[in-house]
């Protein structure tokens, strides 16, 4: 019994002594493989990567650092982008050309355009489509055809609307393959007329909604400048110089000599015809008036009664 419990014994500690043995040989080796995959460590929770580091350098206040994916992140905002340009040339028809030009070798295209005659000269009004990261150089290019009378450009960030089409879209496709399954399944011809009803809807929706972002993703995709070209100095300049004082002075002179000759000519009249007519008119009637009294047609008036002696 005592060599029974003596061998137990044995074998119990040569197993506690593998097992420990085995528990330290396990801890050396995933000891010695740290290192190898220390980087792998620091890239996955040991240190920051440079996008989760700009990212939270940016939230801390620091100045953004476009690294790897973040720059894209930043730079991921729908944008729409008008504007409008005034411009003073001296040739309107050599200017269009060579803006149509500038803005074909950047890649856009003449939207629409409208051309008129103003008096002797010609007002043209062009609308470019020009690509969004090409704004500045088209604004460039413009600007050097002539002289800037006024500019103003606008921008609208549309992100939140393209995203929100997006996610619509994708739910009333999703809506669109669960009535098209349901379609395949369903034997009652009134269930089919009601899911082919709802599915032409949801398909309608899907349209217009398509239609509304692929609208926008030009927008951003392809700015609109309007540029107005016109010949105003040129008129200023051809008005002034038919204005000659000399001429002026001459005109307004002759102006009141004529209006002084008119006067006198009218005074002549007056004392030579209109003042005999007058006194002879005159003469008249006062002839009248003493016969019509010597005949007593007309009565001199009445002498007020004296007045009432006072009482003693």
């Amino acid at each position: 019994m005592r060599n029974a419990i003596g061998a137990r014994r044995t074998l119990s500690v040569v197993l506690a002594s593998i097992l420990v043995g085995a528990v330290v040989a396990a801890c050396a080796s995933s000891g010695a493989a740290a290192p190898a995959g220390a980087p792998d460590m620091a890239a996955r929770g040991g240190a920051p990567s440079a996008a989760s580091a700009a990212e939270s350098g940016d939230k801390a206040g620091q100045p953004f650092a476009p690294v790897g994916d973040a720059a894209a992140v930043r730079d991921g905002s729908k944008i729409i982008r008008t504007g409008s340009l005034q411009l003073e040339v001296t040739d309107v028809t050599a200017a269009i050309n060579s803006g149509r030009s500038a803005i074909q070798g950047m890649g856009g295209y003449i939207g629409a355009s409208q051309q008129y005659n103003d008096g002797e000269s010609i007002v043209a009004t062009i609308s470019y489509r020009v690509p969004s990261d090409r704004w500045e150089d088209a604004l460039a290019a413009l600007r050097a055809l002539g002289t800037e009378v006024g500019e103003q450009t606008d921008t609208a960030d549309v992100t939140g609307q393209i995203v929100d089409l997006d996610a619509r879209i994708r739910n009333l496709r999703a809506s669109e393959s669960a009535l098209v399954k349901h379609l395949s399944d369903s034997a009652k011809v009134a269930d089919i007329l009601e899911i082919e009803s709802r599915l032409s809807e949801v398909r309608g929706q899907i349209e217009q909604l398509t239609a509304q972002k692929a609208s926008l993703d030009d927008q951003v995709a392809y700015a609109t400048l309007t540029v107005t070209y016109g010949v105003e100095v040129q008129a200023v300049r051809q008005a002034a110089d038919r204005w000659d004082p000399r001429a002026e002075i001459d005109q307004a002179g002759a102006s009141l000599v004529g209006f002084l000759q008119v006067l006198a000519s009218a005074v002549i009249w007056f004392a030579i015809v209109g003042l005999p007519i007058l006194l002879m008119v005159t003469l008249v009637v006062a002839i009248g008036l003493f016969v019509a009294r010597r005949l007593g047609y007309v009565r001199r008036g009445a002498a007020p009664p004296p007045p009432a002696a006072a009482e003693g």
